[in-house]
């Protein structure tokens, strides 16, 4: 990582640092009090000794002493307390708007832009990453400052006693915030090398778990599995080249601070045998002040030394907010959104001219294409795979750029408002998404105006009703539709839509997956449902789509024919040759059920 780049990233996170000042500077005061504090309890410290040994004071008579003593223990206890505290609160507070910030950017790029990369990734970017800016804004932007202040207090304090002392604290302070820096130039880079192994490693795992019983089916465990050590190994090697630079930054660190404090001790161990005679402004080198000194030197160069210790935490933020800042910067082209409302919803018809559909990234998917769906129409959208239907389906979501017009009960998709539009859709896919919860969660998804008839009618039209009686609607679905058939799960999923009760309806392959029984009772359902309403059909079973009123065939992109079945069916072209590709499959199937 360059030096620029990496200047940008440091300044985006002292950026996001501003956002939680309040937290911030609560825990850079109560560091500056611990250090008066430390003041006190050190001349305490020296004043007690030195009482003792030089002065044969009695030891009651230091009572009101070894109390201070205590109060100023207890006071650094308390203030550190209140610093872990209050910088929890700071990064708490950042990292949820960092996560808040990832998350809407999710949400405007649409699933079509997250469906390019896989889940574990996603994980990784907004789980991972954004907990390893924890230490960065609850440590080591508190200690830079103090790393500044606590040294400065100790030299205004120490060079009045010893100016010699004085002057070697501030010769040897320099070293370490120099040979700090030294150290960790390499360390963003090592993290950030670690986390893109880990977006890597996560991504491939996630999906490969997903995709664990057609590996099995195909043969392909071992195979998988050198794969995934690879990874792992590339991950191992990442992880020790920062755990290796944090523990020489470590070294580096104790080292020139022991040097220093040994340098110190040198000093007044000769000038109290009389080898060294300066720094004491001609009043000599007292217990006193030997004592104190010495027991400061070590919290002196403590603030820098910390700095050192969360210059990891800085180096892995930096290495976190690379893949945050770029993923923050993607620039996509412009999906609808409007802040018009549908004014007749009972009669929504879908009309395209010269529409052309674009990736989130520029590219173009479908177009140019024109033609209309009537309100309390069916229509159906057929083609091969790769034709550009779901480009087409999410575009109609609003989840897709597109050219040219596309208009929603003759308002222009881009012009709508998309919150309002998706309210009046009943989508039902042929994978459906089941939640973590109970089965009336699935069904209402959490929207407290449906009542319970609402449900027992949707029960009832899905034909949902035989199954969840048995189990009950507080039967618990696990992720991925677990503990309910895939024909159950497809029924859930109309039993939500008809909650719903959406005024144009997206089917899309609903019953693919399905077998005989199960197709046929949710075709009877959706028929039900979708009487008298705008609906979109995307199928590959042409011969359901008899009583259709219009077919869009389309092609590489591109609407390659658009009619009534009859009319298609008879006449050449890709629809026709669909058709007679998917009779001739069935008679086969049946032909080797009969034999």
């Amino acid at each position: 990582m360059d030096k620029k780049k990496q200047r940008s990233l440091n300044n985006w996170l002292k950026t996001q640092s501003k956002l939680a000042k309040r937290w911030l500077a609560i825990a850079i005061g109560l560091g500056v009090l611990s250090s008066l504090f430390l003041l006190a309890q050190a001349a305490l410290i020296a004043t007690i000794l030195h009482q003792l040994i030089i002065e044969h004071v009695d030891k009651y008579e230091l009572v009101p002493h070894f109390l201070g003593l205590l109060v100023a223990v207890a006071g650094r206890a308390g203030c550190a307390w209140g610093r872990e505290i209050a910088g929890f609160k700071c990064g708490e507070q950042i990292r949820c708007y960092i996560r808040q910030l990832i998350l809407d950017k999710l949400r405007e790029l649409g699933p079509a832009y997250i469906k390019g990369k896989p889940a574990g990734t996603w994980a990784t970017l907004a789980l991972e990453q954004v907990e390893e800016m924890q230490d960065f804004f609850a440590k080591y932007l508190p200690q830079m400052s103090l790393a500044v202040a606590v040294p400065i207090i100790i030299l205004i304090v120490v060079f009045p006693i010893n100016w010699a002392a004085g002057l070697i604290f501030l010769v040897t302070a320099p070293l370490v915030p120099l040979f700090m820096a030294f150290v960790g130039m390499k360390a963003a880079d090592a993290n950030r090398k670690n986390f893109k192994a880990l977006q890597r490693l996560s991504g491939h795992f996630y999906d490969r778990l997903q995709s664990m019983t057609t590996i099995r089916l195909f043969n392909r465990t071992e195979t998988e599995t050198e794969v995934l050590r690879g990874a792992s190994e590339v991950f191992r090697k990442r992880t020790m080249d920062v755990l290796r630079l944090a523990f020489l930054s470590s070294a580096v660190l104790e080292f020139f601070t022991s040097i220093s404090i040994a340098i110190t001790a040198v000093y007044f161990g000769f000038s109290y045998i009389g080898e060294l005679n300066f720094g004491h402004y001609g009043v000599g080198v007292t217990l006193f002040a030997g004592l104190f000194i010495l027991i400061l030197a070590p919290e002196f160069y403590q603030p820098l030394r910390d700095l050192g210790t969360f210059y990891h935490a800085k180096a892995q933020a930096v290495g976190a907010a690379e893949s945050i800042v770029e993923f923050l910067d993607t620039e996509v082209s412009e999906l609808p959104q409007g802040n018009q409302t549908i004014s007749h919803p009972h009669s929504i018809s879908i009309e395209a001219k010269d529409l052309e559909v674009f990736s989130p990234e520029g590219t173009r998917l479908v177009g140019p294409i024109s033609f209309k769906i009537n309100a309390n129409e069916t229509a159906a959208l057929v083609g091969p795979s790769g034709a550009g239907k779901t480009s087409f389906v999410n575009t109609i979501l609003g989840f897709m750029p597109y050219q040219g017009s596309l208009k929603v009960a003759g308002i222009e998709l881009k012009e709508l408002d998309q919150a309002d539009w998706r309210k009046n859709i009943s989508w039902v896919g042929q994978n459906p998404l089941l939640l973590h919860g109970s089965i009336l969660d699935n069904i209402t998804l959490g929207n407290t105006d449906v009542n319970q008839e609402q449900v027992n009618n949707a029960l009832l039209a899905s034909y949902s009703a035989e199954f969840v009686e048995k189990h009950g609607l507080d039967y618990q679905v696990t992720d991925r539709s677990g503990g309910l058939s895939v024909g159950q799960a497809q029924r859930i999923a109309l039993a939500r839509a008809m909650v719903q009760n959406g005024n144009f309806w997206l089917l899309d392959e609903p019953t693919a997956s399905l077998d005989a029984k199960s197709e046929r009772l949710v075709n009877q359902g959706i028929h039900t449902s979708t009487a008298g309403k705008t609906t979109l059909i995307v199928t590959h079973q042409l011969s359901q789509l008899k009583n259709v009123d219009t077919i869009l065939v389309m092609n590489q992109g591109r609407l390659e024919q658009q009619g009534s079945y009859d009319s298609l069916s008879n006449s050449d072209g890709l629809f026709n040759s669909m058709l007679s590709a998917h009779q001739s499959s069935v008679a086969q199937d049946k032909g080797n059920l009969d034999a």
